[in-house]
């Protein structure tokens, strides 16, 4: 498509029908009979009224036939945004859910995740998970590795190869008595954080960087935290690690710090709060440390799944939200068994209907404000929603193209239906062959090319 004499830039793909997505005011905007156009850069140049195709052909020098027209059982939503997730917990995902959280990874993570020095081991797996969170929909995933550099490198590379927006993390723990190889000196992990963060940013990928990670307290010396806080904030970047989990755990941090007013301010004394961390868990936060986390601009990845999986414990996220904290949602594979944002959607909602039940003046989540949390609020939580998380003009084409009528699919359509109810239906009960294309700044990703 070429561009005409009024633009510089040309459209690389006009697509045509309904388009569902949210805003900061609107849970849920549903958009009918509209036209989006996708210029070459991956970003969306206009979202107008279909009526416009042919002043919009003129302006923006394309076809009638360049324009695709979906079906009325198909729909365009913005890609679903993970803001947790353990790649290298992927290859034992669906097993080992038996014991609660620091048993659980001294019997079952450790031993794995100390696996990935061996890069044959950590590309079979991370590529394997790569693809599979792509096929499920999810076009940005904020990535926990391994203390293995190389091999979170390694990850990045994937990342970028198969098209995925990504936070990547080398994860940092020099405390570990249950495993005693998998541990790193104070030194050698602030010094491997240093060159992975080098590596990484000179790499130049388009969408893939690096993200300070220490794996959380109960793993980190004070003197490492300390590190890792100026690391982040003398190279201006991302953090992500675990709060407030479990109880057994925080009853842990309360004495190892016992000189700290809460597990939240652990990490505010540490320089580890800022707008660009993304704190995992927090079903045990006060409403003193959520006043912390607005304050900073800290966010939340809320992971349901893992939260019931390992018995973890109930975030009431309708009191996040109160408390205007930025919460998105997280797979957290392997606490959480699947590694699909669709799944963690179907539990969140579970999550806010048992609160409702335990407690009846809880205000439970409606589907449209779940939809908004995977979407919109995961790229806010993640700092990333100046660039996607809905369909703004100027931001990155991140996509699903949707088709509930998929052959095979998991669920019938009896008769025709407002496309609000298709997304409920996609929501509750689709999967990865209901989402027939994923898109990633302008490029479609999924269906994998043959390389893949």
């Amino acid at each position: 498509m070429e561009p005409s004499n009024e633009t510089t830039v040309s459209i690389a793909h006009v697509f045509k029908g309904t388009f569902a997505h949210s805003t900061q005011d609107a849970a849920l905007e549903i958009l009918e009979n509209r036209v989006l156009g996708v210029d070459n850069n991956g970003k969306i140049a206009f979202l107008e009224s279909g009526k416009d195709v042919v002043s919009l052909s003129e302006k923006w020098g394309f076809k009638a036939s360049d324009v695709r027209q979906l079906e009325p059982h198909e729909f365009i939503m913005p890609g679903l945004v993970d803001t947790h997730i353990h790649a290298s917990q992927y290859s034992y995902s669906g097993t080992a859910l038996d014991l609660p959280l620091l048993q659980w990874l001294n019997t079952y993570t450790f031993p794995v995740e100390s696996q990935y020095k061996d890069l044959s081991f950590a590309d079979n797996v991370y590529n394997k998970v790569v693809k599979r969170t792509l096929r499920n929909g999810t076009t940005t995933a904020c990535y926990f590795a391994t203390i293995h550099t190389d091999a979170s490198l390694l990850l990045g590379e994937i990342a970028d190869r198969l098209g995925q927006r990504a936070l990547v993390g080398k994860v940092c723990m020099d405390c570990n008595d249950a495993i005693s190889h998998y541990k790193e000196t104070t030194e050698e992990s602030s010094e491997e954080t240093r060159r992975f963060i080098q590596e990484l940013l000179n790499k130049k990928y388009p969408h893939v960087r690096p993200i300070v990670t220490p794996r959380f307290v109960l793993s980190c010396s004070s003197a490492l935290l300390r590190d890792l806080g100026d690391i982040a904030k003398n190279n201006d970047l991302h953090i992500q690690s675990h709060i407030s989990e479990n109880k057994e755990e925080c009853e842990v941090v309360k004495q190892l710090f016992p000189e700290f007013k809460s597990y939240t301010d652990v990490y505010l004394k540490h320089n580890l709060l800022t707008n660009k961390t993304v704190m995992a868990h927090g079903c045990y936060l006060s409403d003193a440390e959520l006043q912390v986390f607005h304050e900073t601009g800290a966010s939340i990845a809320h992971c349901p799944n893992s939260n019931i999986s390992i018995c973890s414990g109930l975030l009431n996220v309708r009191n996040v939200l109160n408390h205007k904290v930025k919460i998105g949602l997280g797979t957290d594979v392997a606490g959480g068994y699947s590694p699909s944002i669709l799944d963690a959607i179907r539990r969140t909602m579970d999550t806010s209907k048992t609160l409702t039940i335990q407690n009846p003046r809880n205000q439970t989540l409606t589907f449209e404000e779940v939809f908004r949390l995977a979407t919109l609020g995961g790229s806010q939580a993640l700092s990333l929603d100046a660039e996607t998380g809905n369909f703004v003009v100027g931001k990155d084409f991140d996509a699903l193209l949707v088709n509930v009528c998929a052959p095979d699919g998991p669920m019938d359509i009896c008769g025709p239906e407002p496309p609000k109810v298709l997304l409920e239906k996609f929501l509750n009960l689709g999967d990865d062959r209901n989402i027939k294309e994923v898109y990633v700044a302008g490029k479609r990703v999924v269906p994998f090319a043959d390389s893949a």
